[in-house]
Protein backbone atom coordinates (compact mmCIF):
# COMPACT_ATOMS: atom_id res chain seq x y z
CA UNK A 1 0.00 0.00 0.00
CA UNK A 2 1.10 3.51 -0.81
CA UNK A 3 1.72 5.82 2.45
CA UNK A 4 2.26 9.53 2.56
CA UNK A 5 2.79 12.07 5.26
CA UNK A 6 0.28 13.25 7.62
CA UNK A 7 -0.29 17.15 7.85
CA UNK A 8 2.21 17.76 10.56
CA UNK A 9 4.73 16.50 8.56
CA UNK A 10 5.49 12.82 9.82
CA UNK A 11 5.40 9.76 8.33
CA UNK A 12 1.34 8.06 7.12
CA UNK A 13 1.52 4.62 9.01
CA UNK A 14 -0.86 1.65 7.43
CA UNK A 15 -3.89 1.82 8.72
CA UNK A 16 -4.34 -2.23 10.06
CA UNK A 17 -1.85 -4.47 10.90
CA UNK A 18 -1.31 -5.71 7.56
CA UNK A 19 0.06 -4.93 4.97
CA UNK A 20 2.83 -3.14 5.22
CA UNK A 21 3.26 0.60 3.11
CA UNK A 22 5.60 2.12 1.03
CA UNK A 23 6.49 5.42 1.07
CA UNK A 24 5.57 7.05 -1.99
CA UNK A 25 8.21 10.19 -1.38
CA UNK A 26 10.80 7.92 -0.99
CA UNK A 27 12.59 5.92 -4.43
CA UNK A 28 10.49 2.25 -4.96
CA UNK A 29 12.91 -0.64 -3.76
CA UNK A 30 15.73 -1.12 -5.65
CA UNK A 31 16.28 2.09 -7.46
CA UNK A 32 18.56 4.46 -6.34
CA UNK A 33 18.47 5.86 -2.59
CA UNK A 34 16.85 4.82 0.33
CA UNK A 35 13.36 3.15 -0.37
CA UNK A 36 11.34 3.26 2.73
CA UNK A 37 8.63 0.74 4.19
CA UNK A 38 6.54 1.25 7.43
CA UNK A 39 4.76 -1.50 9.14
CA UNK A 40 3.09 -2.10 12.47
CA UNK A 41 4.85 -4.49 14.90
CA UNK A 42 1.49 -5.03 16.62
CA UNK A 43 -2.52 -5.05 15.89
CA UNK A 44 -5.63 -5.19 18.26
CA UNK A 45 -3.07 -7.17 20.75
CA UNK A 46 -2.23 -9.32 17.26
CA UNK A 47 1.52 -9.68 15.85
CA UNK A 48 1.58 -7.00 12.87
CA UNK A 49 3.45 -7.79 9.38
CA UNK A 50 6.97 -6.37 11.19
CA UNK A 51 6.25 -8.71 14.57
CA UNK A 52 9.67 -9.97 14.01
CA UNK A 53 11.55 -6.99 12.68
CA UNK A 54 13.40 -6.72 15.82
CA UNK A 55 14.99 -10.24 15.07
CA UNK A 56 17.10 -9.68 12.13
CA UNK A 57 20.47 -9.49 12.08
CA UNK A 58 23.58 -8.54 10.06
CA UNK A 59 23.44 -10.06 6.77
CA UNK A 60 19.90 -11.44 6.67
CA UNK A 61 18.65 -10.96 3.32
CA UNK A 62 14.87 -9.05 2.43
CA UNK A 63 12.91 -9.94 -0.30
CA UNK A 64 10.66 -7.19 -2.16
CA UNK A 65 7.83 -8.29 -4.47
CA UNK A 66 8.10 -5.34 -7.36
CA UNK A 67 5.25 -4.03 -9.78
CA UNK A 68 6.95 -4.81 -12.43
CA UNK A 69 6.98 -8.14 -11.23
CA UNK A 70 10.87 -8.42 -10.64
CA UNK A 71 11.70 -9.54 -6.84
CA UNK A 72 14.71 -6.98 -5.01
CA UNK A 73 16.87 -9.02 -2.73
CA UNK A 74 18.46 -7.05 0.01
CA UNK A 75 21.01 -7.73 2.39
CA UNK A 76 20.45 -6.65 6.35
CA UNK A 77 23.54 -3.94 7.12
CA UNK A 78 21.98 -2.77 10.79
CA UNK A 79 18.87 -3.32 12.66
CA UNK A 80 18.95 -0.86 15.20
CA UNK A 81 16.66 1.18 17.90
CA UNK A 82 15.94 4.65 18.64
CA UNK A 83 13.75 6.62 20.85
CA UNK A 84 10.50 8.10 18.91
CA UNK A 85 12.48 11.54 19.93
CA UNK A 86 15.68 11.22 18.77
CA UNK A 87 14.34 9.51 15.55
CA UNK A 88 17.34 9.67 13.07
CA UNK A 89 15.83 11.00 10.43
CA UNK A 90 18.65 12.06 7.97
CA UNK A 91 20.40 8.42 8.51
CA UNK A 92 16.64 6.67 7.09
CA UNK A 93 15.49 9.28 4.24
CA UNK A 94 19.24 11.06 3.42
CA UNK A 95 19.89 10.52 -0.41
CA UNK A 96 22.83 7.64 -0.43
CA UNK A 97 24.47 6.77 -3.81
CA UNK A 98 22.76 3.32 -4.12
CA UNK A 99 19.97 1.38 -3.68
CA UNK A 100 19.00 0.82 0.02
CA UNK A 101 15.74 -0.49 2.06
CA UNK A 102 15.01 0.94 5.18
CA UNK A 103 12.12 -0.87 7.21
CA UNK A 104 10.45 0.86 10.19
CA UNK A 105 8.36 -0.52 13.10
CA UNK A 106 7.71 0.32 16.72
CA UNK A 107 9.63 -1.00 19.56
CA UNK A 108 11.12 -1.01 23.00
CA UNK A 109 8.51 -0.80 26.17
CA UNK A 110 5.03 0.00 25.18
CA UNK A 111 3.29 3.37 27.38
CA UNK A 112 0.29 2.48 28.41
CA UNK A 113 -0.88 5.87 28.80
CA UNK A 114 0.07 6.96 25.25
CA UNK A 115 -0.95 4.14 24.15
CA UNK A 116 2.37 3.78 21.84
CA UNK A 117 5.93 2.35 21.95
CA UNK A 118 8.61 4.63 23.13
CA UNK A 119 11.28 3.77 20.52
CA UNK A 120 10.86 2.68 16.67
CA UNK A 121 13.22 -0.39 14.94
CA UNK A 122 14.87 0.68 11.90
CA UNK A 123 16.59 -2.08 9.28
CA UNK A 124 19.18 -0.45 7.32
CA UNK A 125 19.47 -2.76 4.13
CA UNK A 126 21.78 -2.20 0.69
CA UNK A 127 20.54 -3.62 -2.60
CA UNK A 128 22.35 -7.22 -3.26
CA UNK A 129 20.35 -7.88 -6.49
CA UNK A 130 17.64 -8.56 -8.76
CA UNK A 131 15.40 -11.49 -9.59
CA UNK A 132 13.58 -10.97 -12.96
CA UNK A 133 11.08 -14.01 -12.76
Amino acid sequence: MDLGLLEDGSLEVPPEGFPAGWYTGAPTPGSLGPAIIAGHVDWAGAPGVFFALRDLTAGDTITVDREDGTTALFRVGSVQQFPKDAFPTDAVYADIDHAGLRLITCGGSFDADARSYRDNIVVFADLAGVDPT
